[in-house]
């Protein structure tokens, strides 16, 4: 089920009023709703799906369950070697069978091997990267003795299946999220409210922003041999808003809907094109993964307490799989292993964390400020061509025609040509509707969420959800458009 469909907005005030009516006072009770609606809505899709995610929490229950319940080094490596394999070759087999096989056959054929070709028709299950990652992680932190299991089937099950982050994260770690689950609920109006704001923003950056700008980078990108380089660039600028609105929007979205049932999800982003170098957009993009990658790759592999040529091929490694993970493609691996090769010279030259906000305090950016974002932004800008294209080889050609100074053109008349071809709507979102949401996002930088104004009077809270609904209803693209990260 789509956030962005009828069905949601039908399911989400339903599935509220029963939670706080008649489920949420009994743990047990709460939790087998939570369950049944979360397999309704994740079903949705495929009813068939849902075989694998009860599987796999099943057998990761179980596992914790054993490996929390022995001190035989054996038998708890053991076991956890179990429940590695069964994810990662379930994700393995379904997301990258026909990938690895393709890839083989062309490797082959350059040693003049003729090997026939052997493909499987697999239907990719919505959100099996996000929920084996999960499950995955509970059943590593109890071998590594940093949680103990759990004994309750029902909160375990509702904890890999909760249907707000279900499909696309935040990828939630059960020592933050687990707990939540026989925690005693309460109607919480701020925290109901924050996320009503939030779920407000999120749809605005989905269906008016990224929605919206689609058609656009879907233009520009099957179309990039015969533009000029500088809607090339616009094409590029236009996917880096697209990708952060739709990804974002989603979290915000996800992040709403657990606090109107009393829960709280990780932040997944934090204003990451306001970075000052690609280490600092590491720690603000997908945070919910990268952090994943951390502790479950880079820090495994030796991470930074080894020496410096061992750490850079531990970050290489990390971002390469990491770029894996995101699909079956060659482009994504060399995306991942790209942002490592960004990621080094941080190493090097022991650049800062930037853990805390650009321009603490102040409204505009020192000029030392504004050209590490410029220049991080822009670097970033170049691995989202990687991301977007195809394949390997459109992603090399439309980086060569971009940067192809003498076809440039003029880039205020290329987005006057282009804007004359738009609906009034695209216009619309695109010279007013996306600065205004950076100009916002950076005002409000320093707030968990853009749309964090708990501290307005009533009347400029209410004021500001009347203009951000009118503005989602008379802009928005609510053609059912899936989230870019479903995919994945």
């Amino acid at each position: 089920m789509l956030f962005n469909s009828i069905e949601f907005l039908i399911f989400l005030p339903i599935v509220f009023f029963a939670y706080w009516l008649f489920f949420s006072k009994k743990e047990d009770r709460r939790n087998i709703f939570l369950i049944a609606v979360s397999y309704l809505f994740y079903g949705w899709w495929d009813w068939r799906f849902l075989f694998l995610i009860i599987v796999s929490s099943f057998l990761d229950f179980y596992i914790g369950k054993n490996i929390n319940k022995t001190e035989n080094p054996s038998k708890r490596k053991l076991l956890l070697l179990l429940s590695i394999c069964f994810n990662i070759g379930m994700l393995g087999v379904l997301k990258y069978f026909n990938f690895f096989i393709a890839e083989f056959i062309a490797f082959s054929n350059l040693f003049g091997l003729n090997v026939n070709e052997i493909t499987i028709k697999i239907i990719l299950p919505v959100g099996i990267s996000f929920y084996t990652f999960q499950t995955l992680s509970y059943s590593i932190d109890i071998y590594k003795k940093k949680i103990k299991h759990t004994d309750n089937i029902f909160a375990f099950l509702a904890f890999v299946s909760f249907f707000p982050q279900l499909v696309a994260g935040p990828i939630e770690r059960a020592k933050s999220l687990l707990p939540q689950f026989s925690q005693k609920k309460e109607m919480n109006y701020p925290l109901m409210s924050d996320g009503f704001r939030q779920i407000l923003w999120g749809f605005f950056k989905k269906v008016v922003i990224a929605d919206n700008l689609a058609p656009n980078v879907n233009y520009i990108f099957d179309n990039y041999e015969t533009l000029p380089a500088s809607m090339l660039f616009i094409g590029i600028l236009f996917f880096a808003f697209q990708i952060y609105a739709d990804f974002s929007g989603y979290s915000d979205i996800a992040i709403g809907t657990a606090k109107l049932f009393g829960f709280n999800l990780m932040t997944n982003f934090a204003t990451p094109y306001f970075s000052r170098n690609i280490r600092e957009f590491w720690y603000r993009w997908h945070i919910s993964l990268s952090t994943w990658f951390r502790d479950y790759v880079y820090i495994p592999l030796g991470g930074s307490k080894v020496n410096k040529f061992r750490q850079a091929f531990n970050i290489i490694v990390t971002f390469t799989i990491s770029g894996l993970w995101h699909g079956a493609n060659l482009t994504f691996v060399i995306w991942g292993a790209l942002n490592g090769l960004y990621y080094l010279p941080s190493i090097v030259l022991k650049s800062k964390k930037h853990k805390n906000i650009v321009a603490y305090n102040k409204i505009f950016p020192s000029i030392k400020e504004l050209f590490q974002m410029m220049f991080t932004f822009l670097i970033v800008l170049i691995t989202w061509v990687f991301f977007r294209a195809e394949t390997l080889t459109d992603a090399f050609r439309y980086i060569l025609n971009m940067l192809n100074i003498s076809n440039f053109g003029n880039v205020f008349k290329e987005i006057y040509l282009m804007t004359r071809n738009l609906d009034y709507i695209h216009v619309v979102v695109i010279t007013i509707a996306l600065p205004v949401m950076i100009l916002l996002e950076w005002l409000q930088r320093h707030k968990k969420h853009t749309f964090d104004i708990g501290n307005y009077n009533s009347v400029s809270r209410w004021t500001s959800y009347i203009i951000l609904t009118t503005i989602i209803i008379l802009f928005g693209n609510f053609s059912n458009n899936e989230f870019i990260y479903f995919q994945f």
